[in-house]
């Protein structure tokens, strides 16, 4: 049995993306193209919009000694293959997890490659923030909007959801640790271990400490939550391809945002393995390992 505290003050403060969303909306179909081709559906995270009271709620019952959420009595946890397919980039190759390597290059010699600055400017923008070094989201802004190669201008605008979105470490900065994984992304590298690792660790920070601030991408995790826990139409599953992004489809689905923590809390509950879905419906059949012997509900965490 872990100690855990009853209730945890967990806080989602988020960064203002109404810039970054400005400027996506501004860009033509074709330099979107190219952002899709070699960041996938990322951009679909800013039109989430974070249910306060659902996430605290949903916190409540992180279990950090199984790293799952355990909802009466279900237990359910977002899986790698979930993960992939809503952030769906043509360019990862999933059996390519990225991890830091011994000899990373400067803080300064990454930025320089992934922004095509010079040093002298590069340099200029660096900022410390607490125990670690930054680059400001305004001026990354202000370089999207004048910088004369849109190959880099994509790259930036990419980099900035990374640290404003995925990992928001710090508010109105991007971190250091961001573009270590950055610098990786052009080999093919998929994120998504990653990206799911930072949320466990958060979570399990959040819960064993009883408060502290959520720096994992709470965004994915609403939409997980989501597909697993709203009843769907009984439809024929759409084979998932380029033309059919699920992000776009959960994004524009309409949720209501006027039910009390306490209220979710309630419902959680009282959960019954009936009320959820298994299986995210947009998930290609067959491709999740969903059954453990006879029992078709177990979790199967570690595999």
């Amino acid at each position: 049995m872990s100690e855990l505290w009853d209730f945890t003050q967990i806080n989602v403060t988020q960064d203002n993306l109404h810039d970054l969303k400005e400027i996506w909306d501004q860009w033509g179909d074709e330099i979107r193209q190219l952002f899709y081709s070699n960041y996938g559906d990322l951009p679909y995270l800013l039109d989430i919009k974070i249910d306060k009271h659902l996430f605290r709620a949903i916190t409540q019952y992180w279990n950090p000694a199984y790293s799952c959420f355990t909802f009466g009595k279900v237990d359910l946890v977002p899986t790698v293959e979930e993960y992939t397919t809503l952030l769906w980039c043509p360019k990862v190759q999933v059996d390519k997890a990225y991890s830091r390597a011994a000899n990373v290059p400067t803080f300064l010699k990454k930025l320089i490659n992934i922004i095509g600055m010079s040093e002298q400017w590069v340099t200029a923008q660096i900022k410390q923030n607490g125990d670690s070094k930054c680059i400001p989201w305004k001026n990354l802004r202000d370089l999207i909007l004048a910088h004369p190669n849109v190959k880099k201008r994509v790259d930036v605008f990419a980099l900035s959801i990374y640290g404003l979105v995925v990992f928001p470490k710090a508010l109105g900065y991007v971190d250091e640790a961001v573009s270590n994984l950055f610098d990786r992304l052009d080999k093919g590298v998929t994120p998504i271990p990653v990206i799911l690792a930072e949320t466990f660790r958060s979570l399990n920070t959040c819960r064993r400490a009883g408060e502290g601030r959520f720096i994992g991408c709470a965004q994915l995790l609403l939409v997980w939550f989501h597909s697993h826990f709203w009843k769907v139409e009984k439809v024929s599953y759409r084979v998932f391809s380029e033309n059919y992004p699920p992000l776009k489809e959960l994004v524009a689905t309409p949720r209501r945002d006027d039910i009390t923590e306490e209220k979710w809390m309630a419902i959680f509950q009282n959960l019954q393995k009936d009320d959820v879905e298994w299986k995210a419906h947009w998930m290609v059949p067959d491709e999740i390992l969903y059954r453990c012997g006879d029992f078709d509900w177990v979790p199967l965490l570690g595999i």
